[in-house]
């Protein structure tokens, strides 16, 4: 295996998943690094092989960090891509949690390690994380939309099949590689609300904790994000209070969000292809500076 991928230790795994998350365009409000670290730290994970950013990263762009060790020396801290291992409570499998920075060179490269590792270790699964910046308030539960490219796994996870074309990230040709190294892999998705990009959302964080749960079929508990989850939506309430014109936005958006919770609870949910276009049509017009929502006749 390529001198890149950096293994201090080799586990032995029962039938292992890998869940993967990246900061970056995948990563809206950090929610789903924020979810990995917290599967981490709650797993009690065990850090065990790392990817060598050198040739993967620009480091004007995703620079280094500076700190004080014990007040004295000063150390710098590369951004990285690490791998974990962890026991899933409740389950009779292991979890591989990869936590890292989306990479801004050489993706084909860098996928093929992950491919490569997850192959070596036996995974049978991968789970990707990701969150997108929607039209959706602060102050309701967070949607995740789950999908897969494999039809037997969309049947037997009660998924979609992915249906998105237009720009991807890291996440999108991960999951392309590892199609051709058939191995089964599923993309979890959370909406955070596009008016606060900038602040971690413990909300969506949440969410996809709960979705993965289910599809795990072991329980993961979220007391600290439940916690977390309310100071949160108190605090941007304040923030958006402070702006009528924000605060009627937010507004509109819940009677948005509770007239489609009243048909789904009806049984008329919106199809897979209508949830697609939907999220095609906003990342395109995110991608022409359009305001969301904003029609093509503007």
């Amino acid at each position: 295996m390529s001198d890149d991928l950096r293994i201090a230790d080799r586990p032995v795994l029962r039938r292992p998943v890998l869940i993967s998350a990246f900061r970056g365009w995948n990563d809206g409000g950090q929610a789903a690094t924020v979810a990995a670290a917290y599967l981490a730290r709650r797993w009690d994970a065990a850090r065990f092989a790392d990817i060598d950013p050198e040739q993967f990263m620009d480091f004007q762009a995703v620079r280094p960090t500076v700190s004080l060790d014990e007040g004295l020396s000063r150390r710098i801290e590369w951004p990285e891509n690490v791998f974990f291992h962890a026991a899933v409570p409740g389950a009779d499998r292991d979890a591989v949690i990869l936590l890292g920075v989306e990479p801004n060179y050489r993706w084909r490269a860098f996928t093929d390690l992950v491919v490569g590792l997850a192959r070596d270790l036996g995974v049978e699964l991968v789970v990707t994380l990701g969150a997108l910046l929607a039209d959706v308030p602060h102050t309701r539960p967070a949607p995740v939309t789950g999908s897969a490219t494999d039809p037997r796994l969309v049947e037997e996870l009660g998924l979609q099949l992915s249906r998105y074309e237009g720009p991807t990230g890291i996440v999108g040709v991960l999951h392309d590689a590892c199609r051709t190294a058939d191995i089964r892999s599923v993309s979890l998705w959370s909406a955070v609300p596009h008016y606060v990009s900038l602040a971690p959302s413990p909300r969506a964080a949440k969410a996809l904790c709960v979705r993965l749960s289910d599809l795990l079929g072991a329980p993961i508990p979220t007391e600290e994000l439940d916690e977390a989850e309310e100071e949160y939506a108190t605090q941007v309430s304040e923030a958006v209070a402070s702006d009528p014109e924000t605060q009627a936005y937010v507004e509109e958006l819940e009677q948005r969000a509770d007239s489609l919770e009243s048909i789904a609870e009806e049984g008329h949910l919106p199809s897979g292809e209508a949830l697609a276009d939907e999220l095609t049509r906003f990342l395109r017009d995110r991608d022409r500076g359009r305001s969301p929502g904003e029609s093509d006749e503007h």
